[in-house]
């Protein structure tokens, strides 16, 4: 018999038996199906996380009180030796201090690094703000910052002007709108809305600005945000657990490192820590929080991995035990083939044919329905369309090889069949 002989065989038996077929595909496909299309999400949610960080700027960094200790998930997180031996070391006094108002000035004061230094605190979130004729839903975040608050985060004024020195250090009731409160409180322009007043959360605030869209995405929303001056935020939110956070710009990316250590080394004397303390706060790059999420979307995926390839177990045990049902079923047409001059080997390929072909349908129907439902996850982020090719090219690699092994046996088992028995078989 020729290969083409062969496998035109193989597919009429494959075709033959139609139910047995799709539910044996349907097992293999169930296997591919989960680890593409959690794949394809994750490659989706990773790019919409780049995304929405690459606005940050990678030359910046920001002094924390306390680590984001970003996870996905339920669970105590493990935390590292050499980390918990040296936060032993660390003042008692100062565990979990904020970084109080007087700390952030005196950083700003004595920081001489070259490099733009800029002060902000997180006012209330989800909270309405509203005009006497619109209102917007409650999921608007207050921001107070100083000056150098939009740059620093990535911002630009569409219209309007910044704050003042003297208005931060007043706390005046002025703020800028993002660009999505400024269209939901003034649809016909937001332009409008300077000199207009406003209130955000029963307080009121004049504008003085509307900054641009710098995009948004699933995870993050830039434009519905008011920014006002961080002495308004303590002035009306301000509580004893209220921390400032310092954020800091430097001119060239290659300075990044140098300006992070004069961070530590000007921030450690105002903290009242010695020279054997371990810090009592964090540098956060702006690609940090991206990072550990991107790290966790990892542990997701390789858990998939695993499920997949516990599936894909099964569907070889239950591809193996069709083909040894086939071969009972055929054995008399393996008797008449012998009998033509078939070959064992002619045998064996066939069985193994079959096997792979079955395996293979299963390949296509998991990646193909794995990436289409995947990439309603990146429509839902609005990134663009997703293909995971080193899994789809792993994937049918993974199932030539499923279905290979599960045929080797049933394929064996057929060729060793005698021709006279096998005719006589009832």
């Amino acid at each position: 018999m020729t290969f083409k002989d062969t496998v035109a065989l193989s597919w009429k038996n494959i075709s033959g038996n139609k139910l047995r077929t799709a539910i044996t595909v349907a097992i293999i496909a169930l296997g591919i199906f989960a680890l593409i299309l959690i794949v394809t999400s994750i490659k989706a949610a990773s790019s919409s996380l780049t995304t929405s960080f690459s606005t940050m700027g990678a030359n910046s960094f920001s002094l924390r009180f306390k680590d984001r200790n970003i996870r996905i998930g339920g669970g105590r997180q493990r935390e590292n030796t050499k980390t918990s031996k040296s936060a032993q070391r660390v003042k008692k006094s100062n565990l979990g201090k904020v970084i109080t108002y007087d700390e952030a000035r005196e950083f700003k004061k004595r920081y001489q690094f070259p490099a733009k230094v800029g002060l902000s605190l997180m006012g209330p979130r989800n909270v309405v703000c509203n005009t006497d004729r619109k209102k917007t839903n409650p999921d608007i975040s207050v921001l107070g910052g100083d000056e150098n608050y939009l740059e620093l985060n990535g911002y630009k004024l569409e219209i309007g002007r910044n704050f003042t020195e003297g208005e931060i250090e007043s706390g005046r009731s002025i703020c800028m709108l993002g660009q999505g409160v400024a269209k939901k409180l003034f649809p016909d322009n937001p332009q409008k809305a300077i000199d207009k007043v406003v209130n955000v959360d029963h307080v009121p605030y004049r504008v003085i600005g509307v900054l641009e869209d710098k995009g948004s995405s699933a995870f993050f929303n830039t434009s519905k945000i008011i920014v006002t001056s961080y002495n308004s935020i303590r002035r009306l939110y301000a509580t004893q657990s209220s921390s400032f956070n310092i954020g800091v710009m430097v001119p060239d990316l290659n300075m990044m490192d140098v300006a992070i250590g004069e961070a530590k080394g000007t921030f450690r004397p105002i903290r009242k820590l010695d020279v054997k303390d371990e810090a009592n706060f964090y540098v956060d790059k702006s690609d940090s929080i991206a990072e550990a999420l991107l790290t966790n979307l990892g542990f997701l995926e390789k858990g998939t991995i695993g499920i997949a390839f516990i599936t894909l177990i099964g569907a070889a045990i239950g591809l193996m035990n069709i083909m040894l049902v086939a071969v009972n079923e055929r054995t008399k047409e393996i008797g008449l083939i012998k009998a033509l001059g078939g070959t064992k080997k002619d045998i064996r390929a066939q069985f193994l044919y079959e096997s792979v072909l079955i395996s293979l349908l299963g390949a296509i129907v998991g990646i193909v329905s794995g990436i289409l439902l995947g990439n309603v996850v990146a429509i839902l982020l609005k990134t663009g369309f997703v293909v995971p090719w080193g899994w789809v090219i792993s994937g049918i690699f993974v199932c030539s090889f499923v279905g290979l092994a599960a045929g080797l046996y049933p394929a064996y088992k057929a060729s060793k069949l005698d021709p006279i028995v096998a005719l006589r078989y009832e």
